[in-house]
């Protein structure tokens, strides 16, 4: 039993040794089960919907993105999505920085504060487009309170149209894009502006000149994230939007080719252009991430 023992233990090290000659930790096989689920549920369907778009009844194999884009009522759809997606984005990334600044430090109620502004997390789109339609809908509190106020004649028209989706992709945006960058912040080490302090910088200089490069790739990553994040809208613009007009964005162009015309290689073509649309403003954000700052991405304490 000893020899067998010290037989097993010594060929052990000897194996491992062999595997880190030929540079395979032993360890990263644990990645496997990983990249099995990755390959299975994402980069096959992606590769499976990506030959399918080049896989048209007719027009040969660029036939579905021809019928893109010579078909108005398909090719508006990038630009509503984007007139939705881009400007959500942008509000939830610039609303979040005054915020979570303010939030860094320690103080009374900070954890019932950072609670209350990330409930809309749990809330969902359906239940975020409901409270909508009941409080910014044409007999909801808002318009009902302008109309026995005398505010209005009229009851304001805030959903099933634009402002509906645009609405909703605030709620639904915000709380993750606090998270993010409140992150973020902390992960700069608050001694650089004490240290800023006692030499005479303001507030705002401090923020500008030292706060704001060290942030910026944070931003530009929140942006991106949140942007994805509206960009891929379906249920808001369904539910308290008006998909067959002013909201009918990508996702439901997609959804009518799958579902209602069963054009299947031209949903995966939209969803294909989808992605590529994405990966345009990705770039352009992180492009211009590394012209306006260069140094570290990393605040760092200590």
């Amino acid at each position: 039993m000893t020899a067998i023992n010290a037989a097993t233990g010594g060929a052990r090290p000897a194996l491992r040794h062999r595997l880190a000659e030929r540079g395979i930790d032993r360890q990263l096989l644990l990645l496997i089960p990983a990249a099995l689920f990755v390959l299975i549920l994402f980069i096959y369907p992606f590769l499976y919907g990506v030959g399918l778009s080049f896989q048209p009844t007719e027009g040969g194999a660029l036939g579905a993105y021809r019928e893109f884009f010579t078909d108005a009522y398909l090719r508006d759809t990038i630009l509503t999505t984007l007139q939705l997606s881009l400007p959500a984005a942008l509000l939830n990334v610039l609303a979040s920085v005054p915020i979570a600044y303010r939030m860094r430090g320690r103080f009374r109620g900070k954890r019932l504060l950072t609670t209350l502004l990330v409930v809309p997390i749990t809330l969902g789109t359906v239940l975020t487009a409901q409270g909508l339609l009941n409080f910014l809908g044409p007999t909801g509190w808002f318009n009902r309170t302008l109309l026995s106020s005398g505010l209005a004649d009229a009851p304001v028209r805030l959903t099933n149209n634009y402002w509906g989706v645009f609405f909703s992709l605030v709620i639904t945006g915000f709380p993750f894009a606090f998270l993010l960058v409140l992150s973020y912040l902390s992960g700069i080490d608050p001694t650089l502006e004490r240290a800023a302090a006692t030499l005479g910088a303001g507030r705002w200089q401090r923020f500008r000149r030292i706060t704001l490069p060290l942030l910026a790739p944070g931003l530009a990553t929140t942006f991106c994230l949140t942007f994805v994040l509206a960009f891929s809208v379906f249920p808001s613009a369904v539910l308290v939007g008006d998909p067959s007009g002013t909201t009918r964005v990508m996702s439901i162009a997609a959804y009518d080719a799958a579902y209602v015309r069963y054009d299947y290689p031209l949903a995966s073509a939209v969803a294909v252009l989808m992605g590529v649309v994405e990966l345009l403003v990705i770039a352009a954000v992180l492009g211009w991430r590394a012209l306006l700052y260069t140094g570290s991405t990393a605040g760092g304490k200590g």
